[in-house]
């Protein structure tokens, strides 16, 4: 057994921690820390059961699948703190995944396997097909925020028609960028696939229902401990003298998106950038063009409502990023210097939500 499967079975274990510490009324810092930790494994192996059934049901139906539920563990954990009335958390949490994926998990891969190798290469025509779909993810949150900003006394109203309208646009587009990766174009992201195969060395077909069985019941784990997470998040938050748009950038992306963090880091450490970037840079495409969107019409359903108006200063980080991320990705090359900066970046971007005033 690997290390990486070692610790993930030893973080299952504050699964019933913090299920015990939410009953028992430890504190709701325990139970906002041992979420946490309960959710890391619970992600990772929904990852490991996406890929095992995507083996048996072929590329196309697959492909979907991975688009699916790649960045489900966020969704299910927005999704509750949607249902909770945390908006602002929302949102927060929708910059963080955006930021954390170009900045953090980009640079720590162009970083570690820049040391290990003096330049790596990945495919320059899919770095600008995503940075075009970023831009549009830019474009989509500037103009409410923009019109809110400019306008005086806008219905709230209004802004939630305008944001609904360019969610189903987004949705539109991610479902284009799906036909384009498998269908039309899908030779560009063959490589990608071929390491895919590569790293997982299949002998034999997985068992569907047993890997079904496996997502089934994470997904179900992850919404209870999203719903302890989120229901001790103010608190805790406040013990800890961090605000709630600290937390929602930096530390709920983190947690929801480490398992995919570790892929991205460890196959660039193995000279396989293409699908390092891949990983990166479309779990940002993913919680922009998809994610956001449906978080927008899920508020409208449940009662929540949620537009795009984004804080002026959580717009101008996600574009700071995308605009970091386009320029160092455009050549197709890469090396430990252009990671460092994409991490010193997103250093820079924390200490400034850090500090940010509570309004």
């Amino acid at each position: 057994m690997s290390g990486k499967s070692i610790i993930l079975f030893v973080l299952l274990l504050f699964i019933p921690v913090s299920l015990a510490a939410h009953f028992l009324q430890w504190g709701d810092l325990i139970v906002f820390i041992t979420a946490g930790l309960a959710i890391l494994p619970l992600a990772a192996w929904m990852g490991t059961a996406t890929e095992e059934i995507a083996v048996v049901v072929g590329p196309t139906l697959g492909g979907l699948l991975n688009a699916t539920f790649g960045n489900a563990t966020e969704l299910i954990i927005a999704l509750v703190a949607l249902n909770a009335g945390l908006v602002d958390v929302v949102k927060a949490s929708i910059t963080g995944s955006i930021i954390g994926n170009l900045l953090l998990v980009m640079g720590l891969s162009m970083l570690l396997g820049g040391l290990r190798y003096k330049e790596q290469t990945f495919q320059p025509i899919v770095a600008r097909v995503n940075a075009a779909s970023m831009n549009l993810a830019v474009i989509a949150i500037l103009l409410p925020t923009a019109m809110n900003f400019s306008s005086q006394g806008i219905p709230e109203k209004t802004l939630q028609n305008l944001s609904l309208a360019v969610a189903v646009v987004l949705i539109l587009v991610y479902g284009l960028t799906l036909l384009f990766s498998m269908k039309t174009h899908a030779y560009l992201y063959e490589l990608g696939v071929a390491e895919i195969e590569a790293e997982g060395i299949p002998h034999e077909k997985p068992n569907v229902l047993l890997w079904s069985g496996v997502l089934l019941v994470c997904t179900l784990l992850v919404a209870i401990e999203s719903e302890l997470l989120v229901s001790a998040l103010e608190v805790a938050t406040s013990q800890l003298g961090l605000t709630a748009l600290f937390t929602g950038v930096i530390l709920v992306p983190i947690v929801g998106n480490a398992a995919e963090h570790a892929t991205a880091v460890t196959v660039a450490m193995k000279d396989k950038m293409d699908l390092s970037v891949s990983v990166a840079v479309g779990s940002s495409m993913q919680i922009a063009l998809f994610v956001a969107p449906v978080l927008v019409i899920a508020g409208r359903v449940i009662g929540q409502p949620m537009d795009l108006d984004f804080n002026p200063f959580e717009l101008v980080a996600v574009a700071v990023s995308v605009l970091i991320a386009n320029t160092i990705s455009s050549d197709g090359r890469s090396n430990w210097l252009e990671g460092t900066l994409l991490l010193a970046t997103y250093t820079v971007l924390g200490f400034a939500f850090y500090f940010f005033p509570v309004p």
